[in-house]
């Protein structure tokens, strides 16, 4: 079972955009004409970014590899 994440949006209204940052994840912002429609696109860059970085790791892993839950 995977476990919830919480990251930081940082957003602010840019007429006639909002746009906004994922602070714990470096190039991951967005932009959209309603807050609403902001945060739903920076959820799914954010989403698309972990999973490439997921898919980068393992393959630099390649074989022999386990996993370890880091906790701050």
């Amino acid at each position: 079972m995977e476990s919830s994440q919480v990251f930081t949006a940082l957003i602010k209204y840019d007429d006639p955009w909002w746009i906004g940052w994922v602070e714990e994840i470096p190039g991951v912002n967005s932009q959209g004409e309603t807050r609403e429609e902001l945060l739903e696109n920076l959820r799914s860059a954010l989403e698309e970014a972990l999973e490439m970085n997921r898919d980068e790791a393992l393959a630099a892993a390649q074989d022999g590899y386990t996993e370890e839950s880091l906790v701050l």
